[in-house]
This record gives C-alpha cells, sequence and structure tokens, in this order.
C-alpha cells in the first residue's frame, strides 16, 4: 500500500495558480490597500481567542473521530487522536485539495489497526460534520437580504432534491459486500443507530458552530464590527467554497466568494475579503502543533531508512 498524500508537481502547481489567479482577480476588483490596511490592524487578543477555539475545536474533533472508530471496533487513544488531527490540519493547508490530510490520516490509522473501519471511520466522522455545514449553509442563503422570492424557490427545491436523494440512498441499502455496503453498514453502526445519532448530531453542530465562531472572531480580529445578525447568514456559504477542490486551502476562492457575497448585501466587498484573509492566517497558524506530528514522522521514517537490517 503506497502512502497517501503524495501530490503530483503538475497537480500542486495547478492549484496553487488557481489560488494565486483568483487572489489576484480579487485584487483587480477590490481596494487593496483598504484590505492591507485591516489586515494590518490584527488585534492580539482576538487572534489569540481565536487560536484558542481552535485548540476546543480540535479536541472535539479529535473525540469525534475517536468516537466513531470506537464504534467500529477500534482503539483510538485520544491524544493520538488529537495529534493526527492537527498533522491533517495542516497537509490539508498545505496540500491541495483540501483532504489530503484526511487520507494521510485515514492511512496512517489504518496501518495500525483493520484497514477498512479505519478508513471508514474517517469518512463517517467528515461527513456527518459536512451535512450538518451544508444544511446550515442552504437555511443561511435562504435568508439572506438579496436572496428573492426566485432564488429562496430554487435553494429549497434544490434542498428539497438532496434530501431525497439522500433518504432514497437510506432506504436503498447496498449490497452487503460492496464498498458502499460496508459503508452504510458502519454508518448505521457509527451515526445513525439510535444511541449514537443524537451524539453524532450534537458534536457535529459544536464543530459547525465553532468554524463558524472563528470567522466571527477573525471579523472583530481586523476591527469590522458588523452587526452579528448581518455577518452569521455569510459564513457558512464562504466557508463551503473552501470544499471546491481547485485550490490550496481554499484560497482566492474563499475570497472571491467572500467579497461577491458582501457585496451582494450592500456591505463592503473588501471588509469580505478581509475577514476571508484574516481566517485563512488564523487557521493556518492553528494547524501549526501539527509540524511536531510532521516532523517526528519524517525522524521516524529516517531512522526506518538508516537502519541497517536484521540477520
Amino acid at each position: 500500500m503506497s502512502q497517501p498524500g503524495h501530490v503530483r508537481p503538475w497537480v500542486l502547481a495547478a492549484r496553487l495558480a488557481v489560488s494565486v489567479v483568483a487572489l489576484w482577480l480579487v485584487a483587480r476588483f477590490v481596494d487593496v490597500a483598504a484590505v492591507l490596511s485591516r489586515l494590518s490592524a490584527l488585534s492580539p487578543a482576538w487572534v489569540a481567542l481565536g487560536l484558542a477555539v481552535s485548540v476546543l475545536q480540535v479536541g472535539v474533533l479529535a473525540w469525534r473521530w475517536r468516537l466513531t472508530a470506537a464504534r467500529l471496533g477500534i482503539d483510538l487513544p485520544l491524544r493520538d487522536a488529537i495529534g493526527e488531527y492537527y498533522l491533517s490540519i495542516l497537509l490539508n493547508q498545505l496540500l491541495p485539495g483540501g483532504v489530503a490530510g484526511d487520507v494521510s490520516r485515514a492511512w496512517r490509522h489504518a496501518r495500525a489497526t483493520t484497514t477498512g473501519p479505519a478508513v471508514r471511520a474517517v469518512i463517517l466522522e467528515r461527513a456527518s460534520a459536512q451535512v450538518v455545514m451544508t444544511l446550515v449553509a442552504i437555511v443561511s442563503v435562504l435568508v439572506l437580504p438579496w436572496a428573492g422570492g426566485a432564488s429562496r424557490a430554487a435553494i429549497a427545491a434544490a434542498g428539497v432534491l438532496l434530501g431525497g436523494l439522500a433518504l432514497r440512498a437510506l432506504v436503498r441499502r447496498p449490497e452487503s459486500d460492496s464498498v458502499a455496503g460496508r459503508l452504510w453498514s458502519d454508518a448505521r453502526r457509527a451515526v445513525l443507530a439510535p444511541d449514537a445519532i443524537a451524539t453524532q448530531l450534537a458534536s457535529a453542530l459544536v464543530v459547525v458552530v465553532s468554524y463558524i465562531g472563528v470567522f466571527l472572531i477573525a471579523a472583530r480580529a481586523v476591527g469590522i464590527q458588523t452587526p452579528l445578525t448581518s455577518l452569521l447568514p455569510l459564513i457558512a456559504p464562504v466557508l463551503m467554497t473552501m470544499l471546491v477542490p481547485v485550490t490550496i486551502a481554499g484560497w482566492g476562492v474563499r475570497e472571491a466568494a467572500a467579497a461577491a457575497l458582501w457585496g451582494l448585501v450592500g456591505l463592503t466587498p473588501e471588509d469580505g475579503a478581509a475577514i476571508s484573509v484574516a481566517y485563512g492566517l488564523l487557521v493556518l497558524v492553528a494547524s501549526a502543533p501539527g509540524l511536531i506530528i510532521l516532523t517526528r514522522t519524517l525522524i521516524a521514517g529516517r531512522d526506518r531508512r538508516e537502519r541497517p537490517p536484521r540477520a
């Protein structure tokens, strides 16, 4: 089994180019001086609060992963889960696609346990939070002031369609010996079981609230005092753009979406771009503990290569 996370140079270069071009386009349509002025006035107190929330966020994420793995019969110490999650976040920040860290996390855990359940535990843990974030984003778009009757109807129809497809997937059970069948079986055990679903949903909601909270903190950190009632509906749609696997950690696409949404609702596009950049920097700094795990991994790999074979 080859190690995942190895990215072809041309893929990395292409997605880096997309991020650079997207940021360049944003710079063409906003007042860069105003954005830089906001960023230069970053409040250390708000930054510290954002980093503290990020620590709690990683703790909850690691706990959810551990819980999901445990329901699949896999032992995952919380300390190991926290370390691996920091490494995952770091790799997601540095590598294209936004999932390289999760792939690495699944692969590293699978080496020490049963491969299939270990991989599916990562998939289910990440997917359950994304479902909640998607629902929050849909509701947010519906309440935005620019969303007229036709827009709301179209978005609601899309939500109903997605819900119908999800319900169909739940009703139509795949063959038990297929990949989808095994994933469905594990989902019923780890996420959808009566004694698990409330905990999974509650913890996923806490994670989503923490993501939104860090974005709000980034807004206050750059001195933007827009009322929460105006800011909250904008955040989840912006964060969802980071899932588009064409950039590095969402850079460029996230800033473009923020500037556009802020402008559409009558706010200053420069504020949206500044908040988005500050959020990206906060997340990048918050992932720094992953460097410890990465360094240990690289040193351990080097030692194994240099160790002479046993007779």
